[in-house]
């Protein structure tokens, strides 16, 4: 097996992208640039949910079991692309196959965020031991099943341009817009956003018309 080595920095490397932020930006721009811009984060049941799904496997540590050796907590990265994270699981497996496993409490999504962070996953192992990584897996905890993602070039791809997208973000530093669709009933970060409210949407840009309109009456 090849040993890891810790990531490269220097003048003229990539801003390395965290793995999470991956799926936080393809789920929803707004959601990343919250967290990442303006360290936002707020736990509801699903988030919950998650975090107790993942004490199993986010101590750092190993174990063997027949021909697999189970890794957890793996911190990764890949200089080439600039990505870096921490994945929940990868086995070694004694015909030099190496698997991330991504842990997700919630349902398969296929061909959803998760996929997009797994496969970033198997990308950085890639450079760490030299090998391809054609798969990875998201278990979902709703079902208790592994679901298995190829590692195809439009997989990639999409690790390479929302990586960039995360990037320009960054230097950016503006919040993206609010989607105000259905994603917002299933973001923890609802509250803080204010979707509905800050574009326009229905009865609560409705609200805040007649409180300006108040408001200005009162200072007549």
């Amino acid at each position: 097996m090849t040993t890891p080595h810790p990531p490269k920095s220097g003048e003229g490397d990539l801003t390395q992208v965290s793995l999470s932020s991956l799926e936080h930006y393809a789920y929803c721009p707004r959601q990343a640039g919250l967290i990442l811009l303006e360290q936002t984060w707020t736990d509801d049941a699903a988030t919950i949910r998650g975090t107790l799904l993942h004490q199993r496997v986010d101590t750092p540590g190993n174990q063997a079991r027949g021909t697999i050796r189970t890794l957890h907590a793996l911190p990764v990265w890949n200089d080439q692309h600039g990505l870096t994270g921490v994945c929940d699981t990868v086995e070694l497996h004694a015909d030099s196959r190496v698997l991330p496993i991504e842990h997700k409490s919630g349902r398969y999504v296929p061909g959803g965020p998760g996929d997009l962070q797994a496969a970033a996953q198997a990308m950085c192992l890639e450079e760490m031991f030299s090998r391809p990584v054609p798969q990875a897996v998201v278990y979902s905890g709703t079902d208790r099943r592994r679901h298995t993602i190829p590692i195809d070039e439009t997989l990639r791809s999409r690790v390479l341009q929302t990586a960039q997208q995360v990037r320009n973000l960054l230097d950016r530093g503006e919040l993206p817009r609010p989607p105000a669709d259905r994603r917002c009933k299933r973001c923890s970060l609802a509250t803080d956003c204010m979707p509905k409210l800050l574009t326009g949407t229905g009865r609560y840009q409705d609200a805040l018309t007649r409180l300006y309109c108040a408001d200005d009456q009162d200072n007549a």
